[in-house]
């Protein structure tokens, strides 16, 4: 299994934090976020590599952080990939990234575990990561915000009582549920090789969970509940209660 770690984004709502600094690498409770993500995705068995990918403003500020981060004795193999953009007016989009890495590095035989950069996790997701080999389907990684309002920000799903997708509408005026799909998805080598299909019949590039919201009504989708505490950080007011939250895990 590889991993892919989505952190291309310019992130403008966070100006000017994140004029100099990608927002992955931003500190939240003492450690940039990256590391909430890779702390809890290092326990999963069988990890071959981690791919990131970024941008060329950013790509050497992610190789710096990486070195660090193998330094301080970390037993996973990064490949820091660039994807050339410069600005959010020529991003290729989070499936236009997920698709160029898949075709630069060959990784279409290969079981893949995406995840977006900025999520914040503070339990292990090992259990995703059994779950996943388990099952060998496509599985979405799902939260419950616990409120209605909040739901209208997400993609926001339903299920039956295996816990396959059933519906998945995004950012819904009336959402039909508080449980909403995260950036967290495993797609097996056969799905994964579906994305440049995704792309080829001219479907949104960017928000990744516009993948699974096309792949539901096609194959099979199970869902897995993320444990403990998940949090999304989109802007500065959002970050400082991201900083009080965490410090005290």
């Amino acid at each position: 299994m590889n991993i892919l770690i989505l952190a291309a984004g310019y992130a403008t709502r966070l100006y000017p934090l994140t004029l100099t600094k990608a927002k992955p690498l931003l500190d939240v409770a003492g450690k940039p976020m990256m590391e909430w993500v890779i702390d809890n995705l290092a326990p999963i068995e069988g990890i071959e590599k981690v791919y990131v990918v970024t941008n060329n403003k950013f790509a050497a500020d992610f190789q710096a952080w990486a070195d660090g981060y193998v330094a301080r004795g970390a037993r996973l193999a990064f490949e820091i990939v660039n994807d050339g953009s410069t600005s959010d007016a020529d991003k290729l989009g989070a499936i236009g990234d997920l698709n160029f890495v898949i075709q630069k590095y060959g990784i279409d035989a290969s079981d893949l575990l995406v995840v977006a950069g900025d999520n914040l996790f503070n339990q292990s997701l090992e259990g995703f990561g059994t779950f996943c080999r388990e099952k060998n389907q496509p599985v979405l990684g799902v939260y419950d915000v616990g409120s209605l309002e909040q739901a209208k920000k997400y993609g926001v799903v339903a299920v039956d009582g295996s816990g396959t997708i059933t519906q998945f509408v995004e950012k819904p005026a009336e959402p039909p549920s508080t449980l909403i799909g995260i950036a967290l998805y495993f797609y097996p080598a056969a799905t994964v090789k579906l994305v440049t299909q995704y792309l080829a019949e001219g479907n949104n590039p960017d928000q990744p969970g516009r993948f699974v919201q096309w792949l539901y009504p096609r194959t099979a989708v199970q869902t897995w509940s993320v444990p403990g505490t998940w949090f999304d950080v989109g802007s500065k007011e959002t970050l400082e209660e991201a900083n009080t939250i965490f410090a005290a895990f």
